[in-house]
């Protein structure tokens, strides 16, 4: 399974997350694009799931135009020491995620 993380998800959490294939936004140089830009590039390249902190999204976007799972974490920060413990529920619901539709990870 492929997880690219926003840019606003600090990269330090692919620690976390050993038994995927995790990238971000910056080291696919997709910095600045928009949302749903982002998240047609993530498709054309494969991606299952599109990790997220950006509350936002959920109310901006169409997530049926899109072959990926959105996941967004609840977290107040991107500080790895907030996100790291997002991971556990977030590890224990992957399973269960259907692609074009996006979910909200919660402590």
């Amino acid at each position: 399974m492929k997880i690219l993380l926003d840019e606003c998800v600090t990269k330090k959490l692919i620690t976390y997350l050993v038994n995927y294939e995790v990238t971000t936004v910056s080291k696919k140089n997709w910095n600045g694009l928009r949302n749903g830009e982002l998240m047609k590039k993530a498709e054309e390249d494969s991606f299952d799931i599109f990790l997220t902190i950006d509350k936002k999204m959920l109310h901006q976007q169409n997530f049926s135009e899109y072959n990926l799972i959105v996941v967004v974490l609840d977290s107040p920060s991107s500080e790895i020491e907030i996100l790291k413990e997002y991971v556990q529920n977030f590890l224990n619901q992957i399973s269960s995620f259907e692609k074009r539709k996006a979910y909200i990870i919660t402590l």
